[in-house]
């Protein structure tokens, strides 16, 4: 790839980066713009894996140094997760083009229904004394949403924001807490699949990379700081333009 491609890359991953952390979606950045750079699907698919890794790992130091954290339950969440992902990337290396925007438009509708409906939630400010509910399903849930981000990436944050939100009943600031733990395991699963079975563009993955770790590390401060009444406000408005996107254009 050309210097400026990788460049252009990494300017759009800080914004991918952001979203992704705050809400979710910003996989619908970075894949167009890197098809339409003429990457084929899978690849661009696989390659985006690179910079969602560098994005997580970053977005978990940022919420650790802020004293959230609960890797016990994490990780036996993330477990559940990367076994869907196995299953998830084995078929997304075969998928070309995007052939799911009304699915996905399905799930984004679905999600904010389910987010602005139900009992209230606690404030952010007692994130750290929420009891979890729903342990069984929420566990069984994960492996759903692991299969479509190892197959897809593209929306995961979307599905898992309900499961973590309506099933287990955390507020907002937790659950991107434990959602950027979850995609971070499951990143690692389905990136060690793709990189095994097509060629990633790992140059383009790293300049994609540096932008979402920046993205990623501001998310995860806004997160914190600006409180779940914010979060919703900037995942209703994401969930919006993305269904308008890929209803209409």
């Amino acid at each position: 790839m050309e210097l400026w491609q990788i460049i252009l890359l990494m300017f759009v991953g800080i914004a991918s980066g952001w979203l992704n952390v705050m809400a979710g979606g910003g996989s619908l950045l970075s894949v167009p713009t890197m098809i339409f750079m003429d990457i084929p699907a899978p690849v661009a698919n696989g390659t985006n894996r690179i910079a969602i890794f560098a994005q997580n790992l970053t977005a978990i130091y940022a919420f650790f140094r802020k004293g959230h954290s609960d890797f016990k339950l994490g990780l036996t969440l993330s477990a559940m997760a990367a076994i869907g992902s196995i299953g998830g990337a084995s078929v997304g290396v075969h998928l070309d083009g995007v052939w799911f925007d009304y699915l996905l438009a399905s799930v984004m509708i679905a999600v904010m229904i389910l987010m602005a409906t139900g009992q209230d939630r606690v404030s952010s400010d007692a994130s750290d004394s929420q009891q979890p509910k729903n342990l069984f399903w929420g566990h069984v849930l994960m492996i759903g949403a692991g299969f479509w981000g190892g197959m897809i990436q593209i929306g995961v944050g979307f599905i898992l924001m309900p499961i973590l939100f309506r099933v287990m009943g955390f507020n907002l600031v937790r659950v991107n807490m434990y959602k950027v733990l979850i995609a971070f395991s499951f990143t690692i699963v389905a990136l060690i699949i793709f990189a095994s079975k097509l060629e990633l563009l790992w140059w383009a993955g790293l300049g994609l990379a540096i932008g979402n770790s920046i993205g990623g590390w501001y998310g995860a401060h806004h997160t914190i700081t600006k409180g779940e009444a914010w979060i919703k406000r900037v995942l209703y408005v994401t969930l919006s333009a993305f269904v308008i996107k890929l209803l209409f254009f």
